[in-house]
């Protein structure tokens, strides 16, 4: 009688292991060799193109600029993925496809570019190009603020939001007397700001829009 018993609960057990065995198989995803992507696509069966990924939202105006770093992404080839900062002259270097424009374009503009010159090179290309950094569209703040510097234009950027990003005013800061300049037309032009007016509600239109490449001034 023990004996059958034993010889029961051992069938049991190994069916119970088997049944596990199978199970893990079959939910487990495939593993990736080093180096590449993984073997199951994406929803859909392809990446989404166009895609950004800067910690800021990006209006659909936004066209890749000099300084700004995009993410080359070949599904399934990690050897052409890159990242890469768009020079000077506007171009960018990718293996095989060598040198492209990317300034003035829009990232799917960019996508649908590479996709095409890739398809010499490889079969069926699947390319994403991602927003890492934009670096092209940055407005500057120098002076008496808590947190001079760069940053970056995000939506309609107004000279008051612009000092409240920064940190807001110091307390030594000439409040009547701020600076924008801006190059346009071939020259620099200055646009005076007077914080405390517009602080009031008075003569709002010296709250200008800010464009990529202004300096505001805060003496």
């Amino acid at each position: 009688m023990v004996m059958r018993l034993r010889a029961c609960f051992g069938m049991l057990m190994s069916t119970v292991l088997l049944t596990a065995a199978v199970a893990g198989a079959q939910t487990a995803p495939p593993r990736a060799t080093p180096g590449q992507a993984p073997a199951v696509p994406p929803a859909g069966g392809r990446q989404a193109a166009g895609t950004a990924s800067t910690g800021m939202p990006i209006s659909t105006d936004y066209t890749i600029g000099p300084d700004d770093v995009l993410g080359i992404v070949f599904w399934r080839d990690a050897d052409m993925t890159q990242d890469v900062t768009v020079r000077p002259d506007g171009n960018i270097t990718l293996p095989l496809i060598r040198d492209i424009q990317a300034a003035g374009l829009k990232p799917e503009q960019l996508r649908e570019i590479i996709t095409k010159a890739a398809a010499k090179f490889i079969a069926d290309p699947n390319v994403t190009v991602v927003v890492r950094q934009i670096n092209s569209r940055n407005v500057f703040i120098t002076g008496q603020v808590a947190r001079p510097g760069p940053y970056p234009v995000s939506g309609q950027m107004t000279v008051l939001h612009l000092i409240a990003i920064a940190g807001g005013l110091t307390e030594f800061a000439n409040d009547k007397d701020i600076r924008i300049n801006r190059f346009e037309g071939g020259q620099t032009k200055s646009l005076k700001f007077n914080y405390r007016e517009v602080a009031e509600g008075k003569k709002l239109e010296q709250n200008v829009v800010l464009k990529p490449g202004d300096t505001v001034m805060v003496r």
